[in-house]
């Protein structure tokens, strides 16, 4: 009897790779506003976000142009106290657009009330990133969406 050919024992190798998790999809709506308009339509957006069961703690709004009334108002008590209400994430927090600190809540409220559009499409990326479930932009930034500029003034439109 002769003997059959050598087996050829695989060499190991490097495991194969696993497809990462998809990172959960950031629904965008867009709510078509000028820039005076900006502030009291994602007023409008936040009372009904909050009508609609969303805790306030869950909720950033961040300002493209001058401060929101409320940020100023809150800010009217010391810094201290302004960014210990961000960390306590018990209410909405209102903030410039220009943001540096890593904070992530699951609505983002853009609001483009002035500003260079360069401004504005930056914050825009920048809120997407501090946004994990919905962003609502009250204003022209992001992404040009088919049929934004067309919607009511003040009715979501999602992109």
């Amino acid at each position: 009897a002769r003997p059959g050919p050598p087996r050829l024992i695989p060499k190991p190798g490097p495991a194969p790779r696993r497809p990462a998790p998809a990172a959960p999809q950031v629904e965008v709506q867009r709510i078509a506003a000028t820039p005076a308009q900006a502030v009291e339509l994602a007023d409008d957006a936040i009372d009904r976000l909050l009508e609609s069961g969303r805790n306030p703690g869950d909720v950033l709004v961040l300002t493209v142009g001058e401060a929101h009334p409320w940020q100023q108002h809150e800010l009217s008590f010391g810094e201290e106290r302004y960014w210990a209400q961000l960390a306590e994430g018990g209410d909405v927090f209102y903030a410039d657009a220009a943001l540096t600190r890593p904070v992530r809540r699951e609505v983002v409220v853009l609001v483009v009330n002035g500003g260079p559009s360069a401004k504005a499409a930056k914050a825009y990326t920048k809120a997407l990133g501090h946004a994990t479930a919905l962003l609502v932009v009250c204003g022209d930034a992001g992404p040009a969406v088919v049929g934004a500029a067309d919607a009511a003034p003040g009715r979501p439109v999602k992109a």
